[in-house]
């Protein structure tokens, strides 16, 4: 879909640009022109336009009569987590936490009413839902979205959540609003949030909040496990103490950097 600016200052190139790379997923990994105008909404010489430009500049290759994006998108993306300095200062901890757990970690932050995965540290495990760096999943049916929807305004999260997924994963389970609403009053007074197959069969998740120097929750961090070989005691009662105590130590972490000035060397 074309997106359209509110303001003055509005860059119409640039947003049909993006709206051209984001057309590409994981079901339509090689687009023809044709099938990139029908999805964006845009004329086909201005898709044109836009594919010869992301090839001069390596985001996008030729393929036969088709076209696909290069890994120098993931750039865009990375540059983001770059600038936070998450990733960095949280890779050393997750990789400790997994070891205790012997289970997969990773971070997210919300982006509408959808998770978007960060960073992770995986186990070579069988689950049911491939998770990568930019997996999208419906918030409210993850241990991570619920976490992080837990910090936030009712009213937000009701905004948030009339927004519709992008994640192309319908939830095993949704509860409905105020049952939601009263779970997530009782995740940020425990400072935790744990799921049971909610997003799909097998997967059970336990998570906790990251944040920064003035306390705001930046992010969450999860430990997750597969239903068949992880109880919910085990989760609860064996990996939740290790999941707290890394959250804690992250976002220690993370606000000394944020308090540490950079020096300026001319």
């Amino acid at each position: 879909m074309k997106e359209r600016g509110r303001g003055p200052d509005f860059i119409e190139a640039l947003a049909r640009g993006l709206s051209v790379i984001k057309a590409f997923d994981a079901s339509a990994p090689v687009m023809s022109m044709s099938e990139l105008a029908e999805s964006t909404g845009l004329a086909r010489p201005t898709v044109r336009r836009i594919l010869l430009t992301l090839e001069e500049l390596g985001y996008i290759r030729s393929r036969g009569q088709g076209f696909s994006l290069t890994p120098r998108v993931v750039e865009l993306g990375m540059a983001y987590v770059q600038s936070m300095g998450l990733w960095e200062i949280a890779r050393s901890h997750m990789e400790g936490l997994v070891a205790k757990t012997g289970e997969s970690s990773s971070i997210a932050q919300l982006d509408g009413s959808d998770i978007m995965y960060l960073s992770r540290v995986a186990v070579p495990k069988i689950v049911a839902l491939r998770v990568v760096i930019g997996t999208r999943f419906p918030a409210a049916a993850t241990s991570l979205g619920k976490v992080l929807l837990a910090h936030l305004p009712p009213a937000d999260v009701k905004t948030l959540l009339a927004e519709p997924s992008r994640a192309g994963v319908v939830p095993r389970r949704t509860p409905p609003l105020p049952d939601l609403l009263a779970e997530l009053k009782q995740i940020r007074a425990q400072g935790w949030a744990i799921t049971d197959q909610d997003l799909a069969p097998g997967i059970r998740s336990v998570a906790a909040p990251l944040r920064d120097a003035n306390g705001t929750v930046i992010a969450a961090l999860n430990v997750n496990a597969h239903a068949a070989e992880t109880s919910l005691d085990v989760l609860r009662d064996r990996h939740l103490p290790h999941l707290l105590a890394t959250a804690e130590a992250i976002s220690a972490d993370f606000a000394v950097r944020g308090a540490v000035p950079e020096a300026d060397i001319a």
